[in-house]
């Protein structure tokens, strides 16, 4: 029997028919109507209603905080993700970064439903927390909450104690926990405050002893290659390091048939230990605001913001606070390296040149993407940042204004979503879209190729295990966008004689 897949499936005779059922109860309107409402959406008179709206957000580019503490959780050693909160929540965490990763995403729900929003939540957390360890066997639960949990108020810290006075769970197992309510922030805000209370809980009551280690935070960064590059980076300077939350094995690890909980992550003791460090150095700025108010504050250790490495201009500034943090110098190995990439980009540099591109992401991913799109000679045009700030725009039109001839053009939308952005290409049209899969659909609108970087991206395959961070990743970028160029060349020239073999 042949099992056939959803592209030859819809078009049989039984599913067009079915599909053309469905209008009458989707979409009581005929088709003139229809054609002529989406090309009213396309001018500019449409665009000013668009952004003038305020209580409706259409497809924004960001998660939930529950998200991010997720992947949080995940970079640590022998550690189970444990969310107060109802099932179908846990459910789309899971499912989110499974389908990027392509990996099991291991997570506990302790499936709270309309009774406990009514007399609270306190024997779903012990009964969870009992199951969980009898299953699983974790050295660390790491606890968040949803949206429940926070509207009906369940104090956390009292029922994980009151857990542990009850022996449902050792005493002495690591139980920290961050409140991460849906309904404000975004992702990057539930990472940081899950590290934070990962931190704060490992470390309290020690006293610093300062060893001549450097901790290294990525940062909400759902690229395990980049996890990998920094790694590599820092062996090849002979650093010694402490990587906080790796989940380069935890959501990208070897398949030798059997699957492995608790592969991977930062090792426990490790984490004991970023305490004594000469300094922790932040990859992402707004994505770990309030870990750095903690190793500032209370650990007393220096905390360095470094921008997002992306591209020459970036990974040179990384890697040069990594040397004079550590005192070992850049070896030649990366110096080549470093020269091989601008010659790369020189050799393409002629289809990047003049390229007005839109972008859509997270704030510190946009940051490193305009910087490298400058070194290119592309010209940022419209920037949309649905979990951007004041201080994420003014760091923005600074960056732009570092290249007048090529960022004077860029605009920086904050919280804005991706309806707003298709605004944006129909009245002022760009080449080249960057953007999660979700902007398939602008490309489907528009026909802007779209280069797929940020996250989620499930309508690829591996793109994550790539970096795109360092001189390596500076490579991998300027491969996709250079060959996204010359794939979109090709196709506007197959019936020309432009169409040519060599590019």
């Amino acid at each position: 029997m042949k099992i056939m897949d959803h592209v030859e499936l819809y078009k049989s005779e039984d599913y067009k028919e079915l599909f053309e059922n469905k209008k009458q109860f989707e979409c009581p309107y005929s088709e003139e109507e229809v054609k002529k409402i989406e090309e009213y959406t396309k001018t500019e008179e449409y665009k000013e209603k668009n952004f003038a709206r305020k209580a409706l957000t259409i497809n924004p580019a960001k998660a939930c905080q529950p998200l991010g503490a997720l992947l949080c959780a995940l970079g640590f050693k022998d550690t189970l993700p444990f969310v107060q909160g109802s099932q179908g929540c846990v459910a789309y965490f899971r499912s989110h970064l499974s389908r990027h990763f392509k990996e099991p995403v291991p997570a506990v729900s302790t499936s709270m439903t309309e009774d406990a929003a009514v007399f609270g939540g306190l024997s779903n957390m012990i009964e969870g927390l009992e199951n969980a360890y009898a299953l699983y066997k974790p050295k660390m639960f790491a606890i968040s909450t949803t949206c429940m949990t926070e509207v009906i108020g369940d104090d956390l810290n009292a029922f994980i104690k009151k857990a542990k006075q009850q022996g449902v769970i050792p005493k002495g197992i690591p139980t920290p926990y961050a409140n991460t309510p849906s309904f404000t922030g975004s992702h990057i805000n539930g990472y940081d405050v899950m590290l934070r209370g990962i931190l704060n809980y490992m470390t309290t009551g020690l006293k610093a002893s300062q060893t001549e280690r450097i901790n290294i935070i990525p940062g909400f960064d759902t690229y395990s290659g980049n996890y990998r590059e920094i790694k590599r980076l820092l062996r090849l300077m002979d650093v010694p390091y402490i990587l906080l939350a790796d989940i380069s094995d935890s959501l990208d690890a070897p398949n030798y048939g059997d699957y492995e909980m608790y592969s991977g992550g930062t090792p426990l003791g490790d984490v004991v230990d970023s305490i004594n460090s000469t300094a922790t150095v932040a990859l992402q700025k707004y994505s770990t605001i309030k870990t750095g108010e903690l190793i500032k504050e209370v650990w007393r250790q220096p905390f360095v913001n470094v921008p997002y490495p992306v591209g020459i201009k970036n990974t040179d500034l990384f890697l040069d606070v990594i040397s004079q943090l550590s005192g070992k110098p850049i070896p030649d190995e990366i110096i080549e390296e470093r020269g091989r990439v601008v010659d790369a980009m020189i050799d393409s540099y002629a289809y990047i040149h003049g390229k007005r591109f839109a972008l859509i992401g997270d704030p510190d991913l946009l940051l490193g993407l305009i910087s490298f799109i400058l070194e290119l000679g592309g010209i940022p045009v419209h920037i949309v940042c649905t979990n951007g700030d004041e201080d994420f725009e003014k760091e923005a039109y600074a960056l732009l204004k570092t290249e007048p001839l090529f960022g004077s053009e860029g605009k920086v939308y904050i919280k804005k979503d991706m309806w707003h952005l298709r605004s944006l290409l129909f009245t002022e049209p760009v080449d080249l879209l960057i953007g999660n899969s979700y902007c398939k659909a602008l490309w489907k609108d528009t026909g802007i190729p779209l280069i797929r970087v940020g996250f989620p991206i499930f309508d690829r395959h591996h793109m994550h295990r790539y970096p795109i961070i360092g001189y390596a990743g500076a490579l991998n970028l300027l491969t996709l966008m250079v060959n996204t160029v010359l794939d979109e060349l090709d196709r506007q020239t197959k019936d020309s004689p432009s169409f040519d073999v060599i590019r």
